[in-house]
């Protein structure tokens, strides 16, 4: 039988741009291992589909760009990503990351923000994946690949690099949701993208997705 993975004349539909699309993709390199998804709009959606996706992003940035002491438990800071979801009552039914291998397992045991896990140190790579979802309607999911990386503090404390350099969907953020915070770090992700990725483009001549991306990560 195909697995769940695999497209069949049964389960496969056309794609609208009237629903949300949720992409969870990876792939395995001499170099590393990559699990990054994103969720997209093409067309117009609705107040509470860019409310849910613009919280679940919060949650996101308000962990990825958190500060804290080293040999902290994985699980006491992993509410950072659900507290904007909190706030209005919403919340996901899964963990917020784990532990990724190099050129090893997706899924690497025993890193991550569960209560099982080891305290964070640096050099350890995590997935930071908040997300929401409504049975029938839609899910969202906003996955990156961060490294934990000692922070620019007085004291020894760490903080996390994402190193998964792919934008976000515009037209799900809500910005009047957003802090002058998260505001300055949505931007300077993006210049880090156009910084790292807008020369590799250029360099295969891919004139389309190039301009694609500059147009994605203006401030």
């Amino acid at each position: 039988s195909p697995s769940p993975h695999s497209p069949s004349n049964g389960s496969s539909r056309t794609l609208s741009v009237s629903e949300m699309y949720l992409c969870d993709t990876g792939g395995q390199y001499l170099d590393g291992t990559t699990d990054i998804t994103r969720t997209v709009h093409w067309g117009e959606p609705t107040p509470l589909q860019k409310e849910a996706y613009t919280r679940v992003l919060m949650g996101n940035i308000d962990l990825s760009r958190l500060i804290f002491p080293s040999n902290t438990a994985g699980r006491t800071v992993e509410s950072f990503a659900r507290r904007a979801l909190w706030d209005i009552g919403l919340n996901y039914g899964h963990g917020t990351g784990h532990g990724i291998g190099n050129f090893l397992s997706v899924h690497e045991w025993p890193v991550g923000f569960q209560s099982n896990n080891v305290p964070l140190e640096a050099g350890m790579f995590t997935s930071i994946e908040p997300g929401y979802y409504r049975d029938g309607e839609f899910g969202i999911r906003i996955e990156d690949v961060a490294l934990v990386v000692e922070a620019q503090t007085k004291k020894p404390f760490l903080t996390f690099e994402v190193v998964s350099l792919v934008p976000y969907d515009r037209n799900l953020i809500d910005l009047s949701l957003l802090s002058p915070e998260q505001i300055r770090y949505l931007n300077s992700y993006n210049e880090r993208i156009r910084a790292h990725v807008g020369p590799e483009l250029q360099r295969q001549r891919l004139h389309e997705a190039y301009d694609w991306l500059q147009e994605i990560t203006e401030p």
